[in-house]
């Protein structure tokens, strides 16, 4: 099950740890997580009693340097957006697909019944994917009952932003990007480091810019 650091994919952790008790539990890290989704998989991992598998970290014959910094000097800089998710694709679906390996699998997908949209489903002729939420007919307000009745509760993150993510995710809204750097000045400025000319997280302009805005 590839847990997203977010409440959906933790809810489903929960809702199917006694009824597939040899279940493999694995977090994609870019590396660069907020420090609150880290804390969410460590308490997540306890209520398992089951470790949380860490890619590409540990991935047999793991590169050290297979981390966002690597790819974004791979691609001179050019930083990710909506039309061009190279950091999903590279730091999250390359090592989870690789994990995946040749075995036959069952991957089971967080997508709540109340969802219109299809989430992630390999193309691997070995994976089988299923949507637990949605045969059980679960939506938002179960997913939150879930991690309520778990006494896990929601990521600390969601006080403040809507998605898990990495601190520079490109999704955030202007709101919470002075969030960011209102709860993590420090995080704030790295991703100012990382805008460079034309490259800038968002399309209306540099963070710096963002910043001068009310």
């Amino acid at each position: 099950l590839g847990i997203s650091g977010g409440k959906d994919s933790a809810a489903l952790a929960v809702h199917l740890r006694d009824r597939i008790p040899e279940m493999e539990y694995v977090f994609c890290d870019t590396g660069k997580e907020l420090k609150e989704t880290y804390d969410f998989i460590d308490k997540l991992e306890a209520f398992l009693n089951k470790h949380v598998i860490r890619l590409p970290k540990e991935l047999e014959g793991f590169d050290e340097n297979y981390d966002f910094d690597h790819f974004i000097e791979l691609y001179g800089g050019y930083l990710p957006s909506p039309s061009n998710r190279w950091c999903t694709a590279d730091l999250k679906l390359l090592p989870f697909e690789k994990y995946l390996g040749k075995d036959q699998v069952i991957n089971y997908v967080g997508i709540r019944a109340d969802e219109n949209r299809k989430g992630f489903i390999s193309t691997k002729d070995n994976v089988k994917t299923v949507f637990p939420f949605i045969e059980d007919g679960i939506d938002k307000d179960g997913v939150l009952r879930i991690l309520e009745n778990a006494e896990i509760g929601l990521p600390k993150y969601y006080d403040w932003r809507s998605r898990s993510g990495c601190y520079f995710c490109f999704y955030q809204s202007p709101k919470e990007w002075k969030a960011l750097n209102k709860r993590h000045p420090e995080l704030f400025k790295k991703a100012q480091e990382y805008e460079k000319d034309d490259f800038t997280w968002r399309s209306d302009g540099s963070l710096q810019e963002l910043l001068k805005r009310k």
